[in-house]
């Protein structure tokens, strides 16, 4: 078998890991190994589960890829995927895919073709499209394992959204906030821009042909890589792509919310064609859904944007298991990320990825206090459940049957945003049908010459 392959030796800072038995582990190759990626595969090997067999970066030589290649020292690499799949593809059991949002889709498409199980951070791609065409194929393919990476999916806000919907704790639901007021990295960027930065010499470890994968050419500029990634419309999705899935995730599969009929933006500040607002206010209009009442969620992010606040809501935590980002620790806000969620007769507060839920106010906790379900405890974390899954032990908790249409509704988000207008959307069809340049946009323009393969299931 695969997964009895001798494990990489990895530097002091994994010395500690206990590895289960050689069948018990994973051939893992882990694409984009810094910045965020970086600590996937840590999170990955930490679990004991997995054989890390090649890394694969455009940058290997790059500050924050060090680490993680002084880990795993005699692990063969890589700057193309396609590469690495080639040389070592009957080697390689499974993937983990820690890059920017828009190199989600050309990766998890290779891999899933290739037979390989994915792990892939959120969101699962930029565009409506991609999403819909990664979802066609992990069912066609279905003996691949696939799982979004929003962790809060294997921890305690999953089981206690779970068991208190099934309860009817949570029940009749018909509108949901749901806020990020953090800064951001475009936050004091100048929203009057006319094109996009100019071009800068790039860096002599970099190889920025890859870097780009499908998308239509870009010159090379600092505020394009390295998480700047992520202001841009081209490459990222802002917050609500960002931060959607750790806030959002539960209710979406739990009160079976599927896509929206309508996304709508209430506020655009600083609106531009380059990259996200100052501040946003998104509402999502979602339909009855059997004898659930029909739905508005409302996104707010933008550091002066607060959502309003019910009475007794208390204080707003933070939740201390949120992976920093590469820019340091997150900054403290008037607000933490989270959601407020409004039932027929109760009304809850939450924050994001594990954090639980609260009764609110304080006096309406203590009186539903003795009525509450037993919460089971996770009989794995995220990372242990993808590749126990890998193995046939568990099912993923965030595949793309789940994890896709959430997507979705961030990609139409993402639109709204981006267009500055009102969008009807056809749940049967998938089309937008007020708007056809937003509807072209579902796509996004054609892929650049070789990367169109992909785009075929």
């Amino acid at each position: 078998m695969l997964a009895s392959a001798a494990a990489a030796t990895p530097g002091i800072l994994m010395a500690n890991v206990k590895l289960a038995g050689p069948n018990e582990r994973v051939n893992l190759a882990c694409i984009g190994i810094g910045n965020r990626g970086g600590e996937i595969i840590k999170d990955l090997y930490k679990t004991g589960l997995a054989n890390i067999v090649a890394l694969c970066d455009v940058d290997m030589g790059a500050p924050h890829t060090q680490e993680v290649l002084k880990m795993f020292p005699d692990v063969p690499r890589f700057q193309d995927f396609r590469q690495m799949f080639d040389k070592m593809g009957n080697q390689i059991e499974a993937v983990s895919v820690g890059v920017p949002d828009f190199s989600h889709f050309p990766i998890t498409m290779m891999a899933i073709g290739l037979g390989k199980h994915v792990y892939v951070e959120k969101p699962m791609a930029r565009t409506f499209n991609e999403v819909e065409l990664m979802m066609k194929a992990a069912e066609k393919h279905p003996k691949v394992v696939t799982q979004m990476g929003n962790q809060g999916h294997s921890e305690a806000n999953y089981f206690q959204f779970k068991a208190w919907v099934d309860a009817g704790i949570i029940k009749d639901v018909t509108a949901i906030t749901a806020h990020m007021n953090s800064p951001r990295r475009w936050h004091g960027w100048d929203p009057n821009i006319k094109s996009f930065p100019a071009a800068q010499p790039v860096p002599s470890t970099l190889n920025w042909d890859i870097w780009q994968m499908a998308t239509q050419g870009h010159s090379y500029n600092k505020d394009f890589v390295n998480g700047q990634w992520r202001c841009w419309y081209d490459f990222g999705m802002g917050a609500l792509g960002d931060w959607g899935a750790h806030i959002l995730d539960t209710a979406h599969q739990f009160l079976d919310l599927g896509l929206p009929y309508e996304v709508a933006p209430l506020k655009l500040s600083g609106h531009n064609d380059f990259f996200y607002p100052m501040s946003t206010t998104l509402s999502f209009k979602f339909p009855e859904r059997g004898n659930m009442p029909a739905l508005e969620v409302k996104w707010y992010d933008g550091v002066d944007n607060l959502p309003p606040i019910p009475k007794g809501y208390g204080v707003s935590g933070l939740d201390p298991n949120i992976p920093p980002p590469s820019t340091g620790a997150i900054k403290p806000a008037k607000l933490n990320p989270g959601k407020i969620i409004y039932g027929k007769d109760l009304t809850f507060k939450g924050g994001s990825h594990a954090s639980t839920l609260s009764i609110i106010p304080e006096e309406k906790a203590k009186e539903m206090a003795g009525k509450l379900p037993e919460v089971p405890k996770s009989p794995s974390n995220h990372f242990a459940n993808f590749l126990k899954a890998c193995k046939g032990a568990e099912q993923t908790r965030s595949p793309f049957a789940i994890a896709g249409p959430l997507s979705q509704v961030f990609c139409l988000g993402v639109l709204a945003q981006w267009t500055g207008e009102k969008l009807e959307f056809d749940r049967a069809k998938k089309v937008i049908t007020n708007n056809r340049h937003a509807n072209d946009l579902l796509v996004g323009p054609p892929p650049r010459k070789g990367w169109e393969q992909y785009y075929k299931v």
